[in-house]
């Protein structure tokens, strides 16, 4: 049977005429990051913005914090957003009420039994897996030891932490995930991707795929 092709998201758009180009590259997601800490935040209007302008077939993924449900539904009524992402502590029961597809991300954490941690998600379409870092709760651009992602999962994961063009192939060959999350990777400043380097992930990702 011919193996799925790996989903590529780029997180942490800024501007409209980047996420454009990044689009054009062939990715399947842009992310966009409504958490103020992060120096890729980006305002609501802008989102906004960035959203109208993608192509229908791209996705549009929210990615919040810790944020309160009238938050969330804020930036929903302004902005178009078909995934959300939620990087906090957010259970299950908050992330459902919104009525879109969502992806929790956890943090591999030593220790954690993330099987059992995904069960407390049953509403979840499907799983970040990223470094983990105290007090960080993403973007922290350091990678994780690839083999403590589940061989068999009954829902996507997508891949995430220290994620270039020079180890996604290796990390799509060991760990067969559904998909990559990418951002400071693939950045010439905070916010800013460098199309280059996402031409060149993207190439990596094809080469991996054909090698499976």
């Amino acid at each position: 049977m011919k193996q799925q092709r790996t989903r590529v998201k780029v997180c942490g758009l800024t501007s409209v005429d980047n996420a454009l180009a990044v689009e054009a590259c062939g990715v399947d997601a842009i992310g966009l990051v409504f958490y103020r800490p992060s120096p890729r935040w980006v305002a609501t209007d802008m989102a906004a913005k960035i959203a109208r302008a993608l192509g229908p077939l791209t996705h549009k993924v929210g990615l919040f914090v810790n944020a309160s449900a009238q938050d969330v539904e804020q930036v929903l009524a302004q902005v178009e957003l078909s995934v959300l992402q939620f990087h906090g502590d957010e259970p299950d029961s908050f992330c459902q009420q919104f009525k879109r597809p969502f992806f929790k991300a956890l943090r591999m954490q030593n220790g954690v039994d993330i099987g059992a941690l995904m069960a407390t998600y049953p509403s979840a379409a499907g799983f970040l897996l990223d470094a983990y870092k105290k007090g960080v709760p993403g973007g922290t651009g350091e990678s994780f030891d690839w083999a403590r992602v589940p061989k068999k999962c009954a829902r996507p994961l997508l891949l995430a932490g220290g994620l270039t063009p020079l180890n996604v192939g290796a990390a799509i060959e060991q760990t067969a995930v559904y998909g990559v999350d990418v951002s400071g990777g693939v950045e010439s400043a905070p916010g800013v991707k460098g199309i280059d380097l996402v031409r060149a992930l993207i190439q990596q990702v094809q080469r991996a795929d054909q090698s499976k």
